[in-house]
Parts: C-alpha cells; sequence; structure tokens
C-alpha cells in the first residue's frame, strides 16, 4: 500500500444503512478515518441517496434512504466528514460518479483505501470499479460490513477476493502499520 499516493474512501456509513447488523463497524470506520485525517493523508466520503424512479425503486420496490434522517453520514463520523477532502452524493452503488472521477484523477491518488457499508454491494463495486480504472483498490474488511448480516459480508468478501486480488483484503491493523511508517508528504 502506498499511503503517500493514497486516499481513505468511506463508503455509505449513514443512518438508514447503520443496523444491528452493521453498528459493530462503525467504531472501527471512525477510528481508522480519525488515524488516517491525522497524517495528513484525504479522507473522501460518499452518500447514497435514493430517487423516484430509480433502479432500487424499480427492480427491489426498494423506497428507503430518500431523505434526512436516514441519507445523513452518521453521527459519529460528522467530524471526520467535516475535515474531509470531499463528502460526495451518490445515486448508485459505485463512488465512480463523474465528478468522484475527476476528482480523484485531479488529486492524483494511486491506492484507494475502501471502509463503509455495504460490503457485499457499494463497497465491492467501488472497489471493482477502481481496480479496472487502473488504481491500486484495497478493502479494510474490520472496518466494512453489510446491513444484511454477516452471512452478506462474507460472501462480498469471497467476490471481492475474486474481482481485485486476495492481497487487496486487509485489516484496521495492517493499514495503522502502513500509516505509522508514513513520513507525511516529501517537501
Amino acid at each position: 500500500m502506498d499511503v503517500g499516493g493514497a486516499a481513505l474512501l468511506v463508503i455509505d456509513v449513514q443512518n438508514g444503512f447503520v443496523n444491528h447488523h452493521s453498528q459493530h463497524a462503525v467504531p472501527a470506520i471512525v477510528g481508522l478515518a480519525a488515524r488516517w485525517s491525522a497524517t495528513g493523508r484525504p479522507v473522501l466520503l460518499t452518500r447514497y441517496v435514493n430517487h423516484p424512479g430509480s433502479p432500487f425503486e424499480r427492480f427491489f420496490q426498494w423506497h428507503r434512504l430518500r431523505e434526512p434522517p436516514e441519507t445523513d453520514i452518521v453521527r459519529e463520523l460528522l467530524d471526520a466528514a467535516d475535515r474531509a477532502h470531499a463528502v460526495v452524493d451518490k445515486t448508485g452503488y459505485t463512488l465512480f460518479t463523474p465528478e468522484t472521477t475527476r476528482l480523484i484523477r485531479e488529486a492524483g491518488w494511486t491506492d484507494l483505501v475502501f471502509c463503509g457499508i455495504a460490503t457485499e454491494s457499494c463497497v465491492l463495486k467501488s472497489a471493482a470499479d477502481a481496480f479496472e480504472h487502473g488504481y491500486a483498490p484495497w478493502i479494510v474488511t474490520d472496518a466494512s460490513a453489510s446491513d444484511a448480516g454477516p452471512d452478506v459480508h462474507d460472501a462480498g468478501l469471497v467476490v471481492a477476493r475474486r474481482l481485485i486480488g486476495p492481497d487487496q483484503l486487509v485489516t484496521t491493523a495492517h493499514v495503522m502499520r502502513h500509516l505509522a511508517t508514513y513520513a507525511g508528504p516529501s517537501d
């Protein structure tokens, strides 16, 4: 992991996605974001917003996350959101909207470190898209969760190993070791 060229991407840690299946990941995400930010490296948060007529409504009859408080970033991450490089709204699984694609390219990030909710959908799709865009994707497995339960989280990790490579799945401890050796930007 090239921390000097990396950004932490916190995916959809919103009130509407945090439940008894995913709540355990919030403290890990908050700690990771705080430590990452303390090194001066960029943190980007995404926020999913459903819209009338979306594929989620049409194909799943899923009408949630249309407005606050469901769409709000969880309270525990509000400080991180205030200090973030950006908070980007999206209407689909991936963070690769035209705005975010441009932002990542212009920032010159080479490694994209993903955590958040839900492992099997938005985290996985964003990491796979990062892979296809030529970035080094990393998924922090213990700072990600599924609101559908641990079996679905595990299934997402199985697919991630196949799509982005088994060595791209790391733990918070792994990321912290890399951050500890990061000397900061060279001037």
